[in-house]
């Protein structure tokens, strides 16, 4: 096994462990969650736009073929609902995880220049149930809901000053409350409290896609240079590597998203020319 990370945080590729039937491969992989029986769902822009494996890289399902135009994130909540944003559909849509539309969030198809939604990129959910989404290539903007999906709030504007966004790329929300954007093409993670008031930022990336906080109290944040990187919940980084194109396992060319198991094993996406899923042990 090919082991990366550091000291204290090591994990090893799984090497061919993604199973495909026959004859398919993935569009870019924009997205990656899992559900709570450990079922990875990969969001990709080919044939199959969902495609559902277990924990063992084994084929279970797919959905949603002809319905996106260009998707982008992925979150499952904790009642097994999946959202999905769709850049040029210019929405956020809520199905079961067999793939049955529950909700769309935004109007599909129309775009609307400040509020919601302009090339919509992400969503989380607080654990207080309100929905957070980044609003993304076309907007500057962060948007979040309330459970019954009422728009609460609108915050950002083009910039790269505390508050303004160049691409808000990615959302995360830690339990006590704290919003995490990836402002992707300003290099940083900027940190919010729940009504949109800048609390910090965090510098030194190179493009990040996403920002996802695991449930072991780390920060994941694959950066779109081949680079993926592992904080603390206080920034400090933990661990690093990539940084130059690579096929080799467990490298990347343009890692877009990352998400972890219950067993702390993560997996990451890669988009553009390197379209993949990897799988890394914890140690």
């Amino acid at each position: 096994m090919v082991r990366f990370g550091s000291e204290d945080l090591e994990l090893e590729v799984v090497e061919d462990w993604c199973q495909l039937p026959e004859g398919w491969k993935f569009g870019h992989i924009i997205g990656v969650d899992v559900d709570k029986d450990d079922n990875v769902y990969i969001f990709n822009r080919g044939d199959h736009p969902v495609i559902v494996l277990n924990r063992d890289g084994v084929f279970q399902k797919s959905w949603g073929e002809g319905f996106f135009a260009s998707p982008h994130g992925i979150y499952i909540g904790n009642q097994d609902n999946v959202y999905l944003t769709d850049t040029n559909h210019h929405a956020v849509f809520k199905f079961t995880l067999d793939g049955e539309l529950l909700d769309t969030y935004g109007t599909k198809g129309e775009l609307h220049e400040g509020e919601p939604f302009n090339r919509p990129t992400d969503v989380a959910m607080a654990p207080t149930g309100e929905m957070y989404v980044s609003d993304g290539y076309g907007n500057s903007r962060v948007h979040k809901f309330s459970p019954d999906g009422e728009l609460l709030l609108s915050w950002g504007e083009p910039g790269d000053a505390p508050g303004q966004f160049d691409v808000p790329h990615d959302v995360d929300v830690y339990k006590d409350g704290r919003v995490f954007i990836a402002d992707r093409q300003n290099n940083r993670i900027q940190i919010f409290d729940p009504y949109g008031n800048y609390l910090e930022e965090w510098t030194g990336f190179q493009l990040p896609c996403a920002v996802y906080i695991g449930r072991d109290e780390k920060i994941y944040v694959p950066e779109l240079r081949s680079r993926m990187s592992i904080l603390d919940m206080k920034g400090n980084l933990l661990a690093r590597w990539g940084g130059e194109k690579s096929d080799e396992p467990g490298m990347f060319r343009a890692p877009h998203c990352a998400t972890l198991d219950s067993h702390d094993d993560l997996y990451i996406g890669e988009t553009l020319d390197g379209s993949r899923i990897q799988k890394y042990r914890r140690i």
